[in-house]
């Protein structure tokens, strides 16, 4: 597993983005989030060791995950991004997008109908952005596609749009002021996801987790391993 970022940066541009961790973090060091600017890993992918082979490893690459692969002021550089992520095939490239609606702008002339090194994650938090991305998402040329609901603010319906997905990944916002996550939303789209045979996945709990009807405060460490513990990801090879 590798990371690769080209270009740092973000801008909020939808209801998840209240408490975004890049944000935060940024804050925390002084630095403008609003200022989208290469990085030094922007070749990282096919950087080369004196022997000739590369120095990123095979295998799965995290793209943009501090930043948006599809952000607009980014779309001078992404083409020569394009062209790396061709160039290693050895590689499976992963990037998740809250500007979907970008997406047939953003592609390479021979895109076809898709890569089959790049897997695209379209974001969604509640019913509106739900509606409007993965109505977009489910008509474009991508060979693998997951749907990110992180985090989760409210109880959705996604059903109609889960032809093709691969995998529905699921979490809650970690943050002192984070909205609640309430577990019943998390099995709601867990029967969404078996009842059209999709991958799922609980990534973790909310900082405020509502189950039963009662609210719990969870330590930001303990999240990951709380959503574990519930045991309810689903594989549809089983």
């Amino acid at each position: 597993m590798a990371m690769w970022n080209p270009w740092r940066g973000c801008k909020k541009c939808s209801d998840g983005c209240l408490h975004c961790y890049i944000h935060k973090g940024d804050f925390k060091r002084n630095v403008d989030t609003n200022d989208i600017v290469k990085t030094k890993d922007f070749y990282k992918p096919t950087e080369k060791l004196k022997n000739g082979n590369y120095k990123m490893k095979s295998g799965i690459v995290y793209l943009c995950f501090s930043t948006d692969f599809l952000i607009e002021e980014a779309d001078a550089w992404r083409l020569s991004c394009w062209e790396m992520i061709k160039e290693r095939q050895d590689c499976t490239f992963l990037f998740l997008t809250k500007r979907i609606d970008r997406f047939l702008n953003c592609i390479p002339n021979d895109w076809g109908d898709g890569y089959d090194n790049v897997v695209v994650g379209c974001t969604i938090e509640n019913q509106k952005t739900a509606d409007y991305k993965l109505s977009i998402f489910k008509d474009l040329p991508i060979k693998l596609k997951c749907i990110t609901a992180q985090p989760l603010l409210e109880n959705i319906d996604i059903e109609k749009y889960l032809d093709d997905i691969e995998l529905v990944i699921v979490g809650g916002e970690s943050d002192l002021n984070a909205r609640p996550l309430d577990y019943n939303w998390v099995l709601n789209i867990r029967e969404q996801c078996i009842r059209k045979n999709v991958n799922f996945e609980f990534r973790q709990c909310g900082t405020y987790f509502i189950k039963d009807g009662k609210q719990y405060k969870l330590q930001t460490k303990d999240l990951i391993k709380q959503a574990k513990l519930a045991n309810i990801d689903y594989n549809s090879n089983n």
